[in-house]
């Protein structure tokens, strides 16, 4: 018998940039012994670890343009018609940058959110920015839509990260809500970016109406 068998398909650079998945090149590098090998596995998990930094970054700068044009533009007409009572009709137009109307948009989305999430335990919204910052309250009013998603009562308030992935997932899975807001961005704050989680608020409650998950009033 020969001391140590050669490999009859040994992985070739190639083979190894088609591998996007970055626990099983770490799999392949635990379980490899010839050097070259190690080392062509090596570099192909920088080369992932660096494109994935690139899409991210790529994606962190889109974001931050869709958040900055959502927080500047005027809340939708489904927006304002559905929140609260809908005491603006959804066929009236609001004249542009009118200012007292989008903060009546803005406080009457706070107060569906805090309508919303007040049955659950450690969630209190106040405001668009503190009582974000442990993704308890994400989490929520996730779960207030859709309670199979995930089971609230196990959440730690303590891992504000999980429980970012864990709502923006859920919210992008089942209600088609875009993933605007990163959780690695967001446990790097003290708080939130209100204008950030307004704008993504406003997403989810949008999303939830096209799903016919949240009726809106309609004067006729």
């Amino acid at each position: 018998m020969e001391g140590t068998p050669q490999r009859e398909s040994s992985v070739t650079s190639e083979q190894l940039a088609d591998i996007d998945d970055e626990e099983l090149l770490n799999k392949m590098l635990d379980n490899a012994t010839d050097f070259e090998e190690r080392r062509l596995i090596r570099t192909a998990l920088r080369e992932l670890l660096k494109k994935k930094r690139d899409k991210r970054e790529q994606e962190r700068a889109s974001r931050q343009e869709l958040l900055s044009k959502g927080a500047a533009d005027p809340p939708t007409s489904s927006m304002t018609a559905g929140c609260k009572a809908g005491s603006v009709p959804a066929s009236q137009k609001s004249p542009p940058c009118t200012a007292p109307n989008a903060k009546n948009v803005k406080q009457m989305l706070l107060d569906w959110c805090k309508a919303k999430t007040e049955p659950y335990e450690g969630v209190n919204v106040r405001n668009f920015s503190s009582s974000w910052k442990d993704g308890i309250a994400f989490c929520a009013l996730v779960h207030r839509f859709f309670p199979d998603a995930f089971e609230y009562s196990v959440l730690n308030p303590n891992e504000p990260r999980d429980n970012f992935q864990l709502a923006f997932s859920a919210a992008e899975r089942l209600a088609g809500c875009p993933p605007l807001l990163d959780p690695e961005d967001l446990v790097r704050m003290k708080e939130p970016d209100w204008k950030c989680v307004y704008t993504y608020i406003q997403e989810f409650y949008r999303c939830l109406v096209e799903k016919g998950l949240v009726k809106t009033k309609k004067r006729a």
